[in-house]
């Protein structure tokens, strides 16, 4: 395993955002535990340094993008998605939205305060509260899997944003409320749902220079960070499950991106599917990295994960006992997939990558 470097030169921005952050996670601050047992400290979790205490949620959202007039007849366009060919408004202005990819999309393209609904995910319940309050106050329509079609009817929307994969059986129902656009997948092709999605919303272009940009503040971190040489292992407790992401996840793609390499278990290089695998706590030494960063789907699952994390087997690692282990933000690193949650796992890799909890 690659040994952490220290960083040679480092600009005065990183430094400050690094010292805010490390501080914020420092051990010197009280885990705050309630009735229920879930730790909700903001300094640390069963040791864990938490990233992301100083995230600025009130200016997250872009200003409004330009309409593309690329496609356009007259007040319409025509968009090739993934269940075939829709017209849509050149210009929507009331939007529904079924996935959490496209909550971040449409933030960073500036469309925010013309969403009328959006799915939640079903351990969390509401809105992403990294993109801000204007996202947080958007009505639920349902869950990702179990979108409340008649609510959505209600809310009279002129353009939806779905998945092929979350509820492919859904389409003709949701076209027949209104112009209806999906992407394939989600995660593994998340730059080109930005772009598709982008284009549903007249901005495909736009879309695309947010793409490009985070591609190049990517670069940035990774030379910056000297990011190479260091392996990062990505751990996620969910309801009953731990799960080791890979390389086709979403955070595993910011990491590469980043030039950041991975532990050889986490590589997934024989598997199928090398967006994750489930261990069992008997096989914990499968998420051992230089350095491990963690993340849990929901109450439940932080308050199974902080009992996994103050037992021996978690203890053993070595990470833990460098105490280069960070708390991240779920919604960020897991749920977000989009142009601004990526950038949000840069800024937490320039505040941890090369550094230890105090």
């Amino acid at each position: 395993m690659h040994k952490p470097r220290p960083v040679r030169v480092v600009s005065a921005a990183l430094l400050t955002a690094t010292a805010v952050v490390l501080a914020a996670c420092g051990g010197s601050g009280t885990d705050d535990a309630a009735a229920d047992g879930i730790v909700r400290s903001t300094t640390n979790v069963a040791g864990a340094g938490v990233l992301g205490n100083a995230r600025d949620t009130e200016n997250v959202c872009a200003p409004t993008a330009p309409v593309d007039p690329a496609g356009v007849t007259g007040t319409t366009r025509k968009v090739v998605h993934a269940a075939g060919e829709t017209e849509v408004p050149a210009d929507p202005q009331r939007i529904v939205v079924l996935d959490t990819d496209k909550l971040d999309t449409v933030c960073a393209l500036g469309l925010q305060d013309r969403l009328v609904g959006a799915a939640v995910t079903g351990a969390v319940g509401a809105q992403p509260e990294y993109l801000g309050a204007t996202i947080a106050a958007v009505p639920p329509v349902g869950t990702l899997q179990e979108p409340d079609i008649e609510k959505i009817a209600g809310l009279k929307p002129d353009l939806i944003l779905g998945s092929k994969f979350r509820t492919p059986e859904l389409y003709e129902q949701l076209s027949a409320v209104a112009p209806t656009t999906f992407t394939e997948k989600v995660g593994t092709s998340w730059k080109e749902n930005v772009v598709l999605d982008g284009t549903a919303l007249g901005r495909g272009a736009a879309a695309r220079e947010a793409v490009d940009a985070y591609q190049g503040a990517a670069t940035a971190t990774g030379e910056t960070l000297d990011s190479s040489q260091t392996q990062a292992s990505v751990v996620r407790f969910m309801p009953g499950v731990i799960r080791i992401y890979g390389p086709d996840s979403f955070a595993g793609q910011v990491l590469t991106d980043a030039g950041v390499q991975r532990p050889p278990f986490q590589r997934l290089t024989d598997a199928k599917d090398k967006r994750f695998a489930e261990i069992s706590e008997e096989q914990l030494s499968n998420a051992e990295g230089d350095v491990i960063y963690v993340s849990f789907y929901g109450d439940e699952a932080k308050g199974q994960g902080v009992e996994v994390m103050e037992g021996g087997l978690w203890e053993q690692l070595g990470a833990v006992k460098d105490r280069r282990v960070f708390s991240v933000d779920d919604e960020i690193w897991m749920t977000g997939i989009g142009v601004i949650a990526a950038r949000g796992i840069l800024a937490d890799l320039e505040a941890s990558l090369n550094g230890y909890v105090n």
